[in-house]
């Protein structure tokens, strides 16, 4: 174990948090697979002598001086991943340093967010006199917007009055992010032998009904988040080339502004559709916080930007106000031979630090 300090250096924090990005590119950890994970960051904060609790595959901790009757502040990412795609020429689970950048499955989304929160929370772990209490959950299923992450352990903490959610954002403050809504739907017709007319034809139908909602336009446009998106993102009919099939099937990824409800999105496309549709879920919503949050305040002041993210989180499913902030890129998400840039990482931790000491 290491001594806990009342003070750590930028470059103490810095090394702290690429050696454990390392480790954590090491270790598969896939959306209901992220046991091996979990305990590799249980046990760095045991190298640090910080009590850790445990709710599933979810880590959290709070800091030393934690007092119930102060408001607090929830550090939050995930540790599951995606799996790597075909493209990738890099081994995904050797974590490789070059050209000042860290290669390796997570690295981006979201290790290094995780990375730089942990350093964060290491910093005002043992400080005395904080206005506010930390929270830090590193947490599963985010890249399947699961039930056993964040949802499911959001009601074992003590209470969260406001959230820092770290996903790549370049370090700047998505204070507005969409929500998402998919969509299943299906129109019928008549089956018949393609040699004779069919006026029932499912494959027409439903292309002309799909026009209806494609060229469609919401009314209410966001400040932040401009238009609701639909896109058609999957469609399938149809088995061999001389039969009509009976039905026609297709799936809408729609990305929702703070205007609308999911569900009044859901109502507003049934109406102007004759398929049957069935929404999988209610439950990612979009957020909005105030600009003039105090959070959103501090990180203006130390020269941060604003903007509303078209990529959902788990900010969706927190039950209070939060924000979207992290180091990195989200076009790197997902992508083959992902990186981090270690300096992005310095940058992280310290504006992390910045904005949290003008709040807390």
């Amino acid at each position: 174990m290491q001594e806990l300090k009342s003070v750590y250096s930028k470059e103490e924090l810095l090394n702290n948090a690429v050696e454990l990005l390392k480790k954590l590119i090491e270790i598969p950890s896939f959306s209901k697979d992220e046991f091996n994970m979990s305990v590799v960051i249980e046990n760095f904060f045991r190298k640090f002598q910080i009590p850790t609790n445990r709710y599933k595959n979810n880590i959290w901790a709070t800091n030393k001086n934690f007092d119930v009757s102060k408001p607090s502040i929830l550090l939050n990412t995930h540790h599951d991943t995606v799996k790597p795609n075909k493209a990738y020429t890099l081994d995904p689970f050797l974590p490789l340093e070059k050209e000042g950048k860290l290669f390796g499955l997570g690295s981006n989304d979201a290790g290094a967010s995780l990375v730089s929160l942990v350093q964060a929370f290491l910093y005002f772990y043992a400080k005395e006199d904080l206005k506010y209490n930390l929270i830090i959950a590193l947490t599963a299923e985010e890249e399947i917007s699961g039930v056993d992450g964040i949802e499911a352990l959001f009601p074992q903490l003590p209470k969260v009055d406001f959230a820092i959610v770290g996903e790549p954002t370049q370090m700047h403050l998505a204070i507005a992010e969409k929500g998402l809504l998919v969509i299943d739907g299906e129109m019928k017709g008549t089956p018949s032998h393609a040699a004779h007319p069919n006026d029932d034809n499912a494959i027409v139908k439903c292309m002309e009904d799909l026009q209806q909602i494609l060229s469609f336009t919401f009314p209410k446009i966001s400040d932040y988040l401009g238009e609701v998106k639909v896109t058609l993102s999957g469609i399938h009919a149809g088995v061999q080339h001389n039969v009509v099939p009976e039905h026609c099937t297709f799936t809408l990824d729609v990305r929702v502004t703070d205007e609308y409800s999911n569900k009044e999105v859901f109502e507003i496309i049934q109406s102007r559709m004759k398929s049957v549709l069935k929404a999988r879920s209610f439950r990612l919503n979009s957020s909005k916080i105030e600009i003039e949050h105090p959070f959103v305040q501090a990180g203006l002041e130390v020269g941060r930007t604003t903007y509303g993210s078209p990529t959902s989180s788990d900010q969706a499913i927190i039950p209070c106000t939060s924000v979207k902030i992290g180091p990195g890129d989200s076009r790197r998400s997902h992508t083959a031979d992902e990186y981090i840039y270690i300096k992005e990482i310095e940058e992280g931790i310290d504006i992390y630090i910045q904005i949290l000491e003008k709040v807390i």
